[in-house]
C-alpha cells in the first residue's frame, strides 16, 4: 500500500467504502475508506453514532501501525457526511441504512433523482411513488427513516460543534436519544450527573461554548452539586455550609455571595437539605440525607418484637452446638450467642482471631435445627465467597441478592418485594456505604432478624459515610465486640501485630533466621530503594522460600497510587518483571495489556457482573474483533478495546481497593513519601488482609508514624444523630 501522508498535525478525508465493525452501544468503529490520492483503502478506527458505506468523513487523529493489521488511522474525532456524488448515494442507500431501500431501489431512485435524491426524500416524498415498486407504505418507511437519520446527523453536529468529543457524543445520544441537542442546551450541567466519562469540567467547558456566562446561577448552582459529589468521594454526606461555600467560590471563581445564593435555591429545590450535625450547621445532598434519615427509622423498626424464631433455652443451645461443632467458646462468645438468639438485630465487631467466623457457625448450626432460612451475603464477590468457605452456606454479594437490574438502574428487591428468609448475616460491613445499606434494609422484611459482622477499626467504606461506625457508637441495637485473641490464633505473628497496631503500638518481629515467620519488616533507607526491593521480594524471595505464586499468590498494597512506591508506580516495575510487554501486549489508556497479566476492575459494571476491586486474569487478546478476554472467579468475561478503562494491572493497588479481600501474602510499602496517608487504621487493615504472610517494607521512621497516628477518618453525616433521636 502507498505510504499516506503524515505531518505532526494527522488529518484525513475520505469516502467509506467498507463497514468493517461498529458497535451500535459505544460506537466504535473500524472503516475501510476511499482517500483521494492512494490507490489502497485505508483502515480508520475511531468513535461515530452510525456510519454508512458511501458517506464521506473527515478524521483527526494519528497514523499507528498494527502488528496484524498494518498501518491503519486511529481517530480521535471522526466526522461523518452524507455522500454528495451519485455513486455515493447510491451505496449508502443500498447499505440498508434507510429501511425500505435496497440495492435494487436505490440504483433506480438515483437514476430518477441523481445527486437530489435526498432533497426529494425530504421535501418531495410524494415523488417516491413515481419509482415502480414503491408504494404508499415503502414511501413512509423511506421518510420516516430518513427523518430518523437526520436527526442524528444534526445531533452529532451540534455536539462537535459545542467541544464534545464523538465518544462523549455518542454517550450523549444514546442516552438522551432525539432530545439530546434540547437536553444539552437546557441544562449542559446534566451531562456531569449522567453520563459517564463527562465530569462537571467538561460540562462547565460546554456550557461557555453555550454562552453560559461564569456567573449564570445554573453554573453556580451545578457547581455546590459538584462540590457536594466531590465531597461524597471522600465519604462525606454533606459539608459544613462555610466550607461548602469556600470550596465552591474558589472552583467557579466566584463570589461566595452567589455561592449562598445557589445553595439556599438547591434547598428550596429539594436537592440539597440543610441539617445541623456535630455543632455545625451542614448541607447534604437530598439523596443521602433522605438514605441516613431511612436507615436509622428502620433499624429500629426491625428491631422491634421477637425474632422470627420461638423462644431457645441458650443454656442447652450453647453446649449442643459446642458438642457439635467441636469447639469450646469463650464467655464472650457465649454472650453473644445468647443476645443472637434473643435479638431482631445484632452488631458483631472485632479483629482478626477473636472468633467471629466461630459466632457466626455457631449461631447458624443452632438456628438451622429450628428450621430458620438464612441469608447471607456481604459488600463483594471477594468477601462473599470467603463467607461461603467458612461457613460452608451460599453467601452472595449484597446487589445480588437484591437482584441489581443494570437496564434500569435499580433494585427489583426492596420494601414491596423483599427477600425471602427468616435471618440476614451480612459481613464486611465496614465497607458498606449509606446508599447500599439503604437499599439492603429496605429489602428485609419487617419479621426477619439481621446480624451485621464486621471489623470496625478498619478504614471506613469508599463511598459516603460511615454506617458501621455510626450503628455501633449510637448504642441504639444490641452490640457484641470481640476483644479476645485465641490461643491458635494468637500463635500468628500477623494477628499479634495487627492487634498491636490497632492498639497504637509497634509491631514485633524478629529478625530473618533459619525459620520462616509469618511478619517481616524490611528496611529501605528511601523510596527508591523500597521500590527495588519491593520487586525483588515479590519476584524471588517470596517464591523461593514460601513457594507461593508470585503473580496469583503474592499481592502489593500501596497507601497511594502517586510516588515512588505508590500503586501505579510499582505496578509498572512489577509488570515488566512478572509479565514484561510482547507483539501480542496491547496498549490503552497509558497501560500496557498481555496474556497472563493480573488486572483488577475500577467501577462497577452491572453488565458484566463484575465490580470494583475484583481481580481478574487476562487469558486472551483478540485483535480481530477488538476484545479482550479476562477470568474472573473462573468465569471468562469479554470486554471491548474500548472499555479498557475500566480495568487497570493489579500487582500492585491501594490498600481501598483490597477492602474485603484476603491474599495469602502481602507486600506493603511504609515509606514517608505516603505521609498524608500513614494512618493507623489504614496499615491495620493492610497487615490483616495477609493469610500466610505479611512484610513491611520502608522507613522505620514512617512505620512510627502510621502507628502512632490516630485514625482521621473523619466524616460529615448525620446518621448516629438519626439513630440516637429515635430512641
Amino acid at each position: 500500500m502507498a505510504q499516506p501522508p503524515h505531518s505532526p498535525s494527522d488529518a484525513l478525508e475520505g469516502t467509506i467504502e467498507r463497514v468493517t465493525f461498529h458497535s451500535a452501544e459505544t460506537g466504535f468503529c473500524v472503516l475501510q475508506a476511499k482517500v483521494p490520492g492512494l490507490a489502497d483503502l485505508v483502515p480508520v478506527v475511531g468513535q461515530a453514532s452510525a456510519v454508512t458505506p458511501g458517506e464521506s468523513f473527515t478524521a483527526q487523529g494519528h497514523w499507528t501501525v498494527d502488528r496484524e493489521y498494518g498501518r491503519q488511522f486511529r481517530a480521535h474525532t471522526l466526522r461523518i457526511i452524507p455522500p454528495q456524488t451519485a455513486l455515493g448515494i447510491e451505496k449508502y442507500l443500498a447499505s440498508g441504512m434507510v429501511k425500505g431501500i435496497g440495492p435494487v431501489y436505490a440504483a433506480r431512485l438515483v437514476a430518477a433523482f441523481g445527486t437530489g435524491v435526498f432533497a426529494v426524500i425530504e421535501q418531495e416524498p410524494e415523488r417516491l411513488r413515481t419509482i415502480a415498486g414503491i408504494g404508499p407504505q415503502r414511501a413512509q418507511r423511506i421518510t420516516q427513516a430518513w427523518t430518523d437519520q437526520k436527526v442524528i446527523r444534526q445531533i452529532m453536529v451540534f455536539l462537535h460543534g459545542h467541544g464534545v468529543s464523538t465518544s462523549q457524543a455518542v454517550r450523549i445520544f444514546k442516552t438522551y436519544g432525539d432530545e439530546a441537542i434540547e437536553q444539552v442546551k437546557e441544562n449542559p450541567y446534566r451531562l456531569a450527573r449522567d453520563i459517564r466519562g463527562i465530569g462537571f469540567i467538561s460540562a462547565d467547558r460546554i456550557a461557555e461554548n453555550l454562552g453560559i456566562g461564569k456567573t449564570a446561577p445554573m453554573r453556580v448552582q451545578a457547581g455546590v452539586s459538584f462540590a457536594l459529589s466531590e465531597a461524597a468521594g471522600d465519604g462525606h454526606c454533606g459539608l459544613p455550609v462555610e466550607e461548602l461555600t469556600a470550596l465552591t467560590a474558589e472552583l467557579l471563581a466566584v463570589p461566595p455571595a452567589l455561592v449562598e445564593e445557589a445553595v439556599a435555591q438547591e434547598a428550596a429545590s429539594g436537592k440539597v437539605v440543610l441539617e445541623a450535625t456535630q455543632g455545625r450547621d451542614c448541607v447534604f445532598l437530598s439523596s443521602l440525607a433522605y438514605a441516613e434519615r431511612a436507615i436509622a427509622h428502620r433499624l429500629h423498626a426491625l428491631a422491634e418484637g421477637s425474632p422470627p424464631w420461638a423462644a431457645i433455652d441458650s443454656a442447652k443451645a450453647i453446649p449442643w452446638a459446642e458438642q457439635r461443632l467441636r469447639l469450646t467458646l469463650a464467655p464472650s462468645q457465649q454472650e453473644a450467642v445468647r443476645q443472637a438468639l434473643a435479638s431482631k438485630v445484632l452488631v458483631i465487631t472485632g479483629g482478626p482471631g477473636v472468633g467471629k467466623t466461630t459466632l457466626v457457625n455457631t449461631i447458624l448450626t443452632i438456628l438451622g435445627v429450628k428450621g430458620v432460612r438464612p441469608l447471607l451475603c456481604a459488600p463483594t464477590g471477594r468477601a462473599a465467597k470467603r463467607l461461603t468457605e467458612t461457613t460452608g452456606l451460599p453467601a452472595q454479594t449484597i446487589h445480588r441478592l437484591l437482584q441489581f437490574n443494570p437496564h434500569q438502574g435499580g433494585f427489583t428487591r426492596d420494601e414491596q418485594h423483599p427477600v425471602e428468609g427468616d435471618l440476614i448475616i451480612v459481613d464486611e460491613c465496614s465497607m458498606i456505604d449509606v446508599p447500599l445499606m439503604h437499599h439492603l434494609l429496605k429489602a428485609v422484611p419487617p419479621d426477619s432478624a439481621i446480624i451485621l459482622v464486621g471489623d470496625v477499626d478498619q478504614i471506613p467504606s469508599v463511598g459516603p459515610g460511615q454506617v458501621f461506625r455510626d450503628i455501633l457508637t449510637s448504642q441504639a441495637v444490641p452490640v457484641v465486640r470481640l476483644r479476645e485473641v485465641f490461643r491458635q490464633a494468637a500463635t500468628s505473628r500477623i494477628v499479634v501485630n495487627a492487634h498491636r497496631i490497632n492498639q497504637g503500638l509497634l509491631p514485633e518481629w524478629t529478625v530473618p533466621s533459619g525459620t520462616l515467620q509469618d511478619f517481616y519488616f524490611v528496611p529501605a533507607e528511601d523510596p527508591t530503594a523500597a521500590a527495588d526491593k519491593i520487586v525483588r521480594l515479590v519476584a524471588e524471595r517470596i517464591p523461593q522460600q514460601f513457594h507461593l505464586d508470585a503473580v496469583r499468590d503474592v499481592q502489593v498494597l500501596c497507601p497511594m497510587n502517586r510516588g515512588e512506591t505508590g500503586a501505579r508506580n510499582l505496578n509498572g516495575l512489577l509488570q515488566e518483571r512478572l509479565n514484561p510487554p510482547d507483539d501480542q501486549s496491547l496498549t490503552r489508556f497509558g497501560w500496557h495489556y498481555s496474556p497472563g497479566d493480573k488486572v483488577m476492575q475500577l467501577v462497577n459494571d452491572y453488565d458484566r457482573e463484575v465490580f470494583n476491586g475484583d481481580i481478574g486474569w487476562i487469558t486472551a487478546i483478540r485483535p480481530e474483533d477488538q476484545t479482550l478476554v479476562i477470568q474472573v472467579d473462573q468465569r471468562d468475561v469479554v470486554y471491548g478495546f474500548e472499555d479498557l478503562d475500566e480495568v487497570m494491572p493489579a500487582y500492585a493497588t491501594t490498600i481501598h481497593k483490597a477492602q474485603g479481600s484476603e491474599y495469602p501474602a502481602v507486600v506493603i510499602p511504609v515509606t514517608t513519601q505516603h505521609y498524608l496517608m500513614l494512618r493507623r487504621n489504614l496499615l491495620y487493615t493492610a497487615v490483616t488482609r495477609g493469610k500466610q504472610l505479611v512484610v513491611l517494607v520502608g522507613q522505620p521512621k514512617a512505620l512510627a508514624m502510621a502507628v502512632h497516628a490516630k485514625p482521621s477518618d473523619h466524616r460529615w453525616s448525620k446518621l448516629r444523630d438519626w439513630l440516637e433521636q429515635a430512641l
